[in-house]
This record gives structure tokens, C-alpha cells and sequence, in this order.
């Protein structure tokens, strides 16, 4: 089923994606390594939902919060609507350009229209002990800040002038592979909305984000396999929000993901 435009930007939705935060917590949290939240916003239509997602540690099977499993359940139902290919749609035609302008501020998402390009944005909200200061593209950008990357536990420092490229702003549901399971058929607003909802972004660590590319669950999921149930809810609820549909491996992976959730 194709979610109209306006759904995706009806009052409703727009109050549904505030943040909340909860940590997880495993043995690697120590008083060298102080607890640091990751949020991110995730967009259900159809349930009207929207959570941020913390994690805090590093392959070590943390027990999964109440809340997560609630939602776990809630993408596990959604995941069965979503409609489903053999594989993956190979298309030959995909450009980046067919997204808009990178990080562009003109979309009709939240956050949009707010005087700061959608990366500045991300990393505002998802890094901790923040410098900022103006830019070009935003005036209040970010020019220092702490990350731990959700995809692999480890502790990254962001500096705009020497380091920036250590933290990157990955699309959960990559632009290619959506282009390829239906946003070709997409209005360019919608693709435009669809590059730059904070629901489907995240800061992480500049090598994971390398290291996944373009790549489906089927064949990437993060090297931290104690952030697979948050991702696969996630990739789940914004497949199923825009309407796309989804690759049977990808699909047998992403359940798997969501047995979190009991």
C-alpha cells in the first residue's frame, strides 16, 4: 500500500515523532565509559509512533528493554504487510541526484525549513558535548561533539575542521535500495522527504557507514549484534511508512532481528 504524501505530514505524525529515550546497558559500561544516549526518531503511519532508541555497549547480549520489545512487536505485525519480492529489484537507473539536493533543508519533513541542512540537524541530535557555531549551511552547526556509533559500540569524537568524515549520517533504508523497491514511481517531493525524515537517519562512526554502502539487511546489518533489534525496527517502520516493499532474504533477516520483541 502507497502512503499519500500528506500522511506523511499530518499534525498528528509531526507530534507522534518527539523523542523519548531509554539506555541499554551492558557490561562494557564502566566509569572510563560513561553512559551516552543514541537517539534516534522512528515514524510509523500506521501506528502513529515515534521512538528514539538508545544503546550503550558493545556485543555483550544486553536485556532488551520492555518498551523495545513492545515495538519489536509492533514492526513484527507491520513487517507481515509489507508486500514482498523474491529479491532484490536491480535497477539500472538510480542516480542520488533523484533524492534532491543532499541534506537539503526545503523538505516537508520535521525539522525541515529550520535555517540548517538536514546533517547539521542529525548530528545536533544525535552526538553529546556539542560545540556549535555557524556555517555556511547552518547557523548553529555543529563543530565538536561526542558519538558512541550505535553499529558498533565504539566511542567516536567529531571535529567539522579535522575530523569530520568520523562521523557520517547513514540512511537506515538505503536511498538506492528504496529507489529500487519503489521510490522510481515516487513524486521528487516525496523522494526529497523521504532523503531527509530524521526517522530514517543516524549518525554513526564514518567506517560502518563505508562498510554498508547500499546494502539491504540480507547482506549488511551492523557489526554490533546488540543494536539488530533497534535496527531492524527501524528499517521496518520506515519501509512500511513510505510504502515500499521489501526483499524476501531481507524480510527473513529482519524477522529474525525482531524475535527481541518474544
Amino acid at each position: 500500500m502507497v502512503v499519500r504524501d500528506r500522511r506523511l505530514r499530518s499534525p498528528t505524525l509531526r507530534r507522534a515523532r518527539m523523542r523519548l529515550r531509554w539506555m541499554l546497558r551492558t557490561p562494557r559500561d564502566t566509569p572510563s565509559w560513561p553512559a551516552r544516549r543514541w537517539a534516534v526518531l522512528i515514524a510509523a503511519v500506521v501506528t502513529a509512533v515515534a521512538v528514539a532508541v538508545g544503546v550503550d555497549g558493545h556485543r555483550a547480549g544486553p536485556a532488551i528493554d520492555p518498551e523495545i520489545r513492545a515495538l519489536a512487536g509492533e514492526a513484527a505485525v507491520s513487517l507481515a504487510a509489507i508486500p514482498v519480492s523474491a529479491g532484490r529489484t536491480d535497477r539500472e537507473d538510480y542516480d542520488r541526484s533523484a533524492f534532491g539536493s543532499a541534506w537539503s533543508d526545503a523538505a516537508s519533513v520535521p525539522g525541515s525549513g529550520n535555517g540548517c541542512d538536514t546533517r547539521n540537524d542529525v548530528l545536533a541530535r544525535d552526538l553529546h558535548d556539542v560545540s556549535a557555531g555557524p556555517v555556511s549551511s547552518c547557523p548553529r552547526a555543529v563543530l565538536a561533539g561526542e558519538l558512541r556509533s550505535p553499529y558498533t559500540g565504539d566511542f567516536v569524537v567529531f571535529r567539522r575542521d579535522r575530523s569530520a568524515s568520523a562521523v557520517q549520517i547513514d540512511h537506515i533504508v538505503p536511498l538506492s535500495y528504496a529507489w529500487d523497491m519503489g521510490a522510481w514511481s515516487w513524486t521528487a517531493a516525496r523522494r526529497l522527504d523521504f532523503a531527509n525524515d530524521p526517522a530514517n537517519l543516524v549518525a554513526v562512526d564514518g567506517q560502518s557507514n563505508q562498510d554498508k554502502s547500499d546494502s539491504e539487511p540480507a547482506r549488511w546489518m551492523p557489526p554490533e549484534t546488540g543494536f539488530w533489534c533497534q535496527y531492524a525496527i527501524q528499517f521496518v517502520i520506515v519501509t512500511a511508512a513510505y510504502g515500499l516493499a521489501i526483499d524476501e532474504p531481507s524480510r527473513r533477516v529482519l524477522s529474525a532481528a525482531l524475535r527481541c520483541g518474544g
